[in-house]
């Protein structure tokens, strides 16, 4: 028996199986959250001065990408060495403190792997042997490194948001998750809802009530899950929005003048409508019927 039949037939082989790899993309998707938002204002800072006929910025010559430099601590330049980078195992053996200079490691690093893990378990529990499964592991990935750059930085980058909206529509193709016309305009009426609204704020208010980021990220979801899923969405990301914002002034003292990121909602809304939509919808119009 192969690799691959014995995952189809063993369901619990199969989600611990992409727990592990999970795991290991999660290791990954926390060099993409630290450094993605560097690279970017990098990059904005060289167009400025090119615009603008400045030399070069000196600190900008090293080179910085996904792949490059290698790993190390922030404090001490220590190089971690792939036995201290192994997921989760490697900070509770470092007891959470770099080998060099024993400065706390963040503990953002292991909770990153770790949801990254049971998305991916999740994904492989709910759809079953398939690339559903990993389309799925895919999306949830994705939206989980969305939502750390934006509570960090309130950037959803382009080079996330576009090419999973282009592999939604790709896989939706084949229909996977929904038909491609479904999917389509699930693309169009995502970024063309929140523009909307965004617009009609501006001109009540004067103000922005968000970026077209947060517009991308809905016409993503849009072309993974449907025209038909938008309505959910955008309803629980406003709920979960709106009771975590008021929570956040009344109890954590936060500034109301500060904006609070959409995108993380946006993120936790879509995927549990991948996740559990269908049931949603169901237990919805049960209730609204029997009412």
């Amino acid at each position: 028996m192969s690799i691959l039949s014995y995952l189809q037939a063993t369901p619990a082989a199969f989600i611990f199986c992409f727990a592990l790899l999970g795991l290991v993309i999660g290791s990954f998707l926390n060099v993409v959250i630290l450094r993605l938002p560097r690279m970017m204002e990098r990059d904005w800072r060289c167009q400025c001065r090119e615009l603008l006929e400045l030399d070069a910025d000196p600190a900008d010559a090293t080179p910085l990408s996904l792949a490059s430099p290698a790993s190390s601590c922030p404090h001490c330049q220590h190089a971690i060495r792939w036995y201290e980078n192994i997921p989760v195992l490697s900070y509770l053996w470092l007891r959470g403190r770099c080998a060099g200079c024993r400065q706390r490691i963040a503990l953002r690093y292991p909770v990153v792997e770790l949801a990254a893990g049971l998305l991916a378990a999740i994904s492989a529990w709910h759809f079953g042997f398939g690339m559903a499964a990993l389309l799925a592991a895919i999306l949830s990935w994705a939206l989980l490194t969305l939502s750390v750059i934006d509570l960090d930085t309130q950037y959803l980058p382009d080079d996330i948001t576009l090419p999973m909206l282009w592999l939604g529509l790709a896989a939706n193709l084949f229909g996977v998750f929904t038909s491609l016309h479904a999917a389509v305009l699930g693309a169009i009426c995502g970024y063309g809802i929140l523009w909307l609204i965004y617009q009609a704020f501006r001109l009540l208010t004067g103000k922005e009530g968000m970026g077209y980021g947060d517009f991308k990220l809905l016409g993503m979801l849009g072309a993974w899950l449907g025209w038909d899923a938008l309505p959910l969405i955008v309803v629980l990301a406003s709920l979960v929005g709106a009771i975590v914002g008021v929570a956040l002034i009344v109890f954590g003292g936060h500034d109301r003048r500060v904006p609070i990121p959409f995108g993380p909602y946006l993120a936790a809304a879509g995927w549990i409508t991948l996740i559990a939509g269908p049931a949603i919808s169901q237990a919805y119009l049960a209730w609204a019927l029997a009412g």
